[in-house]
């Protein structure tokens, strides 16, 4: 069977989309072609064809003009089933409907509470663009083939407007990140790995390192996805202790993660975060160390739940450098933690058991 992926917004590197789901999905014998707007050019890459349509900047450019190249590429793909990956491709999933195509929509994050997050626009327009792409989704999701989210929360919002709706979560893969470093060999460093914006606590991250009693440091791995925010937090005392790393790639992230002895994922209560699930914290696990996250309710029933780490309030320093100060202080009890999530993500946390979920959709869709 021929399948096609689209993304305008991700890169051809993707962890959801191309290392788990297209990998997955060609190591399975399907024929599988990822389309991407990046401007890399073409490729072959671990029995996946990656069709490029170019890059466009601008967000507007992506909107209107990216969007119609991806539908023209998809349409001369003449895939047996299309798999898109962000919501403004949902036009190109509506119009491939209407050429008699299967389409399976990927909801990576739920899109009407994630507006609600923009700081760049005012409550009262905010509620209207939200309330907009509400109606929008439940006009257009019931006509396609499939929904895939990527939490059970959202899962169960597309569930009351599609039956054919699945979770399939964001799961690290086995074995993938752990360093294996003996945990002696630590250093005394924390890590936070991923995308560092305001919303996902760098403030506190950075004036936390002012109040740690203990020798640790922050790696910082990743980019800033705000300037302003950026020279911000490089003026605080904490900075000093900050190891800015910069982006890193999979070997990177795991070189990061086996140094450290602790990782953080304190992002902001907004609506979009308290029921997310996001990657870092499972990939912490994952790799043997102890989390230090967000108390969202369900944050705590997995972190404490099994007795991972510890769960903070996010928007205070203090509390922050008090947990990193526990797990530096106490090496046998950050270990043992990080033995329990390691233990966790091999027995359920794991994308196996995702992959399993994704088969099985396919395989119902295509018969």
């Amino acid at each position: 069977m021929k399948v096609v992926h689209l993304t305008s917004v991700h890169s051809r590197n993707d962890t959801r989309i191309f290392i788990k789901q297209c990998r997955s999905l060609a190591a399975h014998g399907y024929e599988v072609t990822l389309v991407v707007a990046d401007g890399q050019g073409d490729e072959y890459q671990d029995k996946v064809r990656i069709v490029d349509v170019g890059h466009l900047p601008g967000r507007l450019n992506r909107i209107f003009k990216t969007t119609r190249r991806v539908l023209k590429k998809a349409i001369e793909l003449n895939a047996d089933l299309y798999h898109f990956h962000d919501p403004e491709l949902i036009p190109v999933g509506l119009k491939l409907k209407r050429l008699g195509k299967k389409v399976i929509f990927d909801s990576h994050e739920d899109v009407p509470q994630q507006l609600q997050g923009k700081p760049y626009l005012n409550p009262p327009l905010l509620r209207m663009l939200s309330n907009a792409f509400g109606l929008f989704e439940r006009y257009a999701c019931p006509r396609f083939d499939g929904i895939i989210a990527a939490t059970p929360f959202i899962r169960d919002k597309f569930l009351a407007i599609n039956p054919h709706s699945v979770d399939i979560n964001n799961f690290p893969l086995i074995g993938e990140l752990d360093a294996a470093v003996p945990w002696m060999d630590k250093r005394d460093e924390v890590c936070y790995v991923g995308g560092i914006g305001a919303f996902r606590g760098i403030r506190e991250l950075v004036r936390a390192c002012e109040f740690v009693q203990t020798p640790a440091r922050l790696n910082l791995a990743g980019r800033f996805s705000e300037p302003d925010v950026e020279a911000e937090v490089k003026s605080y005392p904490g900075w000093g202790r900050v190891n800015e790393l910069g982006f890193v790639d999979r070997a990177g992230v795991r070189e990061v993660l086996g140094r450290s002895l602790a990782g953080l994922v304190t992002f902001h209560p907004l609506p979009n975060h308290i029921d997310a699930q996001p990657n870092k914290m499972f990939e912490y696990m994952s790799s043997g160390i102890p989390v230090i996250a967000s108390n969202f309710h369900l944050w705590c029933e997995i972190i404490e739940g099994n007795d991972c780490g510890m769960c903070v309030d996010p928007l205070d320093p203090s509390a922050i450098a008090e947990a990193i100060d526990f797990l530096v202080s106490h090496p046998e009890r950050a270990r043992q933690m990080g033995e329990n999530g390691q233990r966790a993500v091999q027995a359920r946390y794991n994308w196996s058991v995702e992959e399993a979920k994704l088969l099985d959709l396919y395989k119902n869709i295509l018969g």
